[in-house]
């Protein structure tokens, strides 16, 4: 078994599955590459009686197929392919019967809405397995997998049929965070410092299959180059296949995430339809919950609002990497990252990437700040000004318990940030504006995040409260 990194939280629920004496259907998803897969095969590996994983835009027959080859190989007995689901399920409890009378076993439904194709009857066949049968195994553990989470919510945790109130336990697989990333690289012998790690996450986020793209050796300049510049790498055109094969209609999808590229500090829902030039109605709103739910997309309520008010920023690092500097680029090959970093147009990118990422890792900052264990409210906070008026935007606000705010500033920079005058001005019109239009009572901390700290903030006495160094995040 190789080694999982990270997933303490998920492993508690697999432990306490496998320690359990009822039958257990469980769902887990995530986006594609995010490592579902790796962490049920790994973690269940003694145990696995049984798996099949669908294929993307396969047929009924080639699904039961597929089903056929895949017991056969559990069985080693040549077994032809069944005619219908229904049939597929039946081999599957005359094949599982006699093993779960002596131990506790694994059945693994990989991508399992590819399964599920049009007029095959594979859900309702799934169902009838479950409810007549398997629910009532002790020794039994149905493991459901699936990429495309908005569908896995919404026919299977959400389910209003036969699956309705049967999944026992639920995991949703979130992208590394940057300390998991950096364990990660640790455990494959790539040793890269910090600020390395956290380039390399800017551009990849905390995916373990682009990650695993970064060589022992190389810097995160070069790594980037190999695998995103260089026709033949792996994230060259991962963009349009990663959609595509998530997402039945992907060009709504593509659009939504293309029109937050160029507003990194995001849209409400409205501007977004105006944006990415979609219809008004049911159809957007599934966009925005699917987007969300797979994690390319996070909805922020803004500081005193409603969620009639909600913003969507593009929180995924690879797409806003792409949209940034692989598509439709005109430097290709080696040195292209080298070249890129070196315009205006990095640092742009560096800042929101970075504040994406520290909105993320919001409980490392917390802790740093050593309020870990004070009641939180994070939002953000925009203020479109009258006529004659300053307009203000804070992108992360954290609202305490004990009646204290923290503003955070966040700052990428290659060197300890320095404040200037302007800056300082800028600070502190956004201290008094948001003081005047939301009324708060509450003590207002400036908090700045960096990479490397604050150069000059005694200059500005009483200006920031506390600081928080990159180095939080890997904690």
């Amino acid at each position: 078994m190789e080694k999982i990194i990270g997933r303490h939280e998920e492993q508690v629920v697999l432990d306490a599955i496998l320690k359990s004496t009822d039958a257990e259907l469980m769902a887990i998803y995530g986006r594609r590459r995010v490592g579902k897969t790796f962490l049920i095969k790994n973690y269940f590996e003694s145990r696995l009686a049984f798996e099949i994983s669908g294929i993307h835009h396969g047929s009924l027959e080639q699904q039961l197929e597929n089903f056929g080859i895949s017991l056969s190989a559990a069985t080693g007995l040549k077994i032809a392919a069944p005619s219908s689901w229904l049939e597929a399920f039946e081999m599957l409890k005359t094949y599982l019967a006699p093993l779960i009378k002596k131990q506790k076993k694994v059945i693994f439904l990989d991508e399992f809405p590819w399964l599920n194709t049009p007029r095959s009857g594979f859900l309702g066949a799934f169902e009838n397995f479950w409810n007549s049968w398997a629910s009532m195994q002790k020794n039994l553990i149905v493991v459901l997998c699936g990429s495309a989470a908005a569908w896995m919510i919404r026919n299977v945790l959400n389910n209003r049929g036969g699956l309705h109130n049967r999944v026992t336990r639920k995991i949703k697989l979130l992208p590394f965070t940057i300390s998991e990333a950096g364990d990660f690289f640790k455990e494959r012998k790539v040793n890269l410092d910090q600020y390395q790690v956290l380039q390399l996450y800017m551009a990849m986020g905390g995916i373990p299959q682009y990650l695993k793209e970064v060589k022992p050796g190389q810097s995160a300049t070069q790594a980037i180059d190999a695998s995103c510049f260089n026709p033949a790498g792996f994230l060259y055109d991962e963009f349009k296949n990663l959609f595509h094969s998530l997402f039945d209609e992907a060009k709504g999808h593509m659009a939504v995430i293309r029109a937050l590229a160029k507003k990194g500090k995001g849209l409400n829902r409205n501007e977004i339809i105006k944006a990415a030039k979609l219809k008004s109605g049911g159809g957007t709103t599934q966009l925005l919950e699917e987007l969300t739910e797979s994690g390319f997309i996070s909805p922020y309520i803004p500081f005193g609002r409603t969620a009639n008010d909600t913003i969507y920023r593009l929180t995924d690092e690879y797409s806003l990497f792409y949209l940034h500097f692989i598509d439709g680029a005109t430097i290709k090959g080696t040195g292209s990252w080298a070249t890129y970093s070196a315009g205006s147009s990095w640092k742009s990118w560096g800042g929101f990437a970075f504040e994406n990422i520290c909105i993320k890792h919001e409980p490392q900052i917390k802790r740093a700040l050593g309020i870990g264990n004070v009641h939180t409210t994070s939002s953000m906070w925009r203020y479109h000004p009258q006529p004659g008026q300053k307009g203000a935007q804070i992108d992360m606000l954290i609202d305490r318990q004990d009646n204290c705010i923290n503003i955070c500033e966040m700052k990428f920079s290659l060197a300890p940030y320095e404040i200037t005058k302007a800056y300082a001005k800028d600070i502190q019109n956004k201290i008094m504006v948001f003081r005047t239009a939301t009324h708060t009572r509450k003590t207002l901390f400036v908090t700045m995040v960096t990479t490397y700290g604050v150069k000059n903030a005694d200059n500005y006495a009483g200006l920031v409260q506390s600081e928080v160094t990159m180095e939080a995040l890997f904690k």
